[in-house]
């Protein structure tokens, strides 16, 4: 199959926008036979897992009728492959055999919405809960080895990209609170010193700071102001 960098050398460029990651995503599914993608992050949020889409080309209203609950339970469901596990498919037609996981009307509603058959990959990519979603009006079009190396491609690719997909799946995920402290911070503040500015303790401040750290993923209070920078977060 290859190193997952010897995969990406026919990758033009690096991907270093949303536009990038656009185009990667649909290079990958036309290699694939895939009439569709999206790539979804699974984000904490307020004790519920809530499903981001990053990048997508289904049509809008496909995604207003389905919902993000519905999407998120495509992600994570019991079809979804790791890296380097055979992946299988959701067929919509065969909803019966696909558990709790799908009613039949939403299984009706995704065939005639041209999602016959999706497959859910996981992503590794760092602490990251990313999923890719290939789909096909079809069941069997997509070819499953060039699949499976289009998950490895997936992984590396996003891998070199850690804030872009962050920034992309949390929009503004931070509290007011949070986002007044990571501002303090940024601008050199001890945690002390924004306990006093805002007036709490300073174990609430480290609270509010490792929870923006958690939820941009990031491996440290530097990794998040700067991710909450480039964001336009703060």
């Amino acid at each position: 199959m290859g190193s997952p960098a010897a995969l990406l050398q026919s990758e033009p460029s690096r991907l270093t926008s949303r536009g990038d990651l656009t185009s990667f995503f649909m290079q990958l599914a036309a290699e694939i036979g895939a009439d569709s993608y999206m790539l979804v992050a699974i984000v904490h949020d307020q004790d519920r897992n809530d499903a981001r889409i990053v990048s997508s080309n289904w049509i809008f209203d496909a995604i207003e009728l389905i919902g993000k609950r519905l999407i998120g339970g495509l992600a994570q469901g019991p079809l979804t492959a790791a890296p380097g596990n055979r992946p299988r498919p959701l067929v919509a037609a065969q909803a019966p055999d696909a558990g709790a996981l799908l009613s039949g009307e939403e299984a009706r509603l995704l065939d005639v919405l041209g999602h016959a058959e999706i497959y859910s990959l996981r992503l590794n990519v760092g602490r990251q809960r990313l999923f890719a979603l290939f789909s096909a009006a079809e069941p069997g079009k997509i070819d499953q080895p060039a699949l499976m190396k289009a998950q490895l491609k997936c992984c590396y690719a996003l891998s070199t990209i850690p804030q872009l997909i962050a920034a992309a799946a949390m929009q503004d995920p931070l509290s007011d609170r949070e986002r007044e402290c990571l501002f303090w911070v940024s601008e050199g503040k001890t945690t002390d010193e924004v306990a006093l500015i805002l007036g709490v303790s300073s174990n609430t401040v480290n609270s509010y700071i490792t929870h923006a750290i958690q939820k941009f993923a990031a491996s440290n209070r530097a990794m998040a102001i700067a991710t909450a920078i480039r964001s336009g977060i703060i």
